[in-house]
């Protein structure tokens, strides 16, 4: 069974992550999986919106942290790139439906969606200083912007949780929805958008990402000392505990 399945149905393609005994935790293939799903349907004329929603509990526990810890020295972490670049790039409507956690880029992917439409029982969280890490898809460039340097401060650098409501209140979700009832939304907005002519549509939400290049920049930067992180000893020693399910060493944890 794939990890990552598709849809199409009515002019929306859904991308469906279905690793749900691991919460949907994203390992490399699946990014993979979901860059070339989004690729393939901006070339299909039958597409004009993409739904993106998890299967099971979660919307993404974010990365699989066992999978991400295993690549090599040097490795550039390429599926995680073409999936970025292919959700930035995409012409189309994009539409997210979170319900569980959305932790790390189960987060950040949503500030590179249209519409993003959440379960009362949401969680999410950017917990990238908390593996020693920094932040990453534009992040530290959009959320100052969305939600404000003092919010994005509290988000990004002590990396806790916070609920749907304060996710709506700065504008990282669209609408808290109650959770017997937030597929069904969805599917209407969906197909609401559909319907609206493609020419428009397409050139409303290029019209609105009118800042493409300072986001590439960002990702760009951003990745450059991600990786230069993840080379760090804080940074071995929080995957290390994480793995072997241990309390941090905090003499490396600096």
């Amino acid at each position: 069974m794939s990890t990552v399945t598709t849809q199409i149905e009515n002019h929306v393609l859904t991308i469906s992550l279905n690793r749900a005994d691991k919460k949907n935790a994203l390992t490399r293939e699946m990014y993979q999986l979901m860059a070339d799903a989004i690729n393939t349907a901006s070339l299909d004329p039958e597409v004009k919106v993409i739904l993106l929603k998890g299967e099971g509990s979660a919307f993404t526990a974010g990365n699989d942290i066992a999978d991400f810890a295993h690549r090599e020295e040097g490795d550039n972490v390429a599926e995680i790139v073409a999936f970025m670049n292919a959700l930035t790039q995409c012409t189309s409507p994009v539409v997210a439906q979170v319900h569980g956690v959305a932790v790390g880029i189960g987060t950040t992917l949503l500030l590179h969606c249209d519409l993003v439409y959440c379960a009362p029982d949401s969680v999410f969280c950017m917990p990238f200083i908390n593996l020693g890490l920094v932040p990453e898809y534009a992040s530290s460039y959009l959320l100052p912007r969305l939600a404000g340097r003092r919010k994005a401060s509290e988000w990004l650098m002590l990396g806790e949780t916070f609920g749907a409501e304060e996710a709506q209140q700065f504008g990282v979700v669209t609408a808290i929805i109650a959770a017997e009832k937030l597929s069904e939304h969805v599917e209407a907005v969906c197909r609401k958008l559909a319907q609206k002519p493609a020419f428009a549509l397409n050139q409303t939400k290029a019209l609105m990402n009118n800042e493409q290049d300072a986001i590439q920049q960002q990702i760009s930067a951003e990745l450059d000392i991600f990786l230069e992180a993840l080379s760090t000893p804080a940074a071995k020693e929080a995957f290390d505990a994480f793995i072997n399910k241990r309390p941090l060493n905090r003499d490396k944890f600096k």
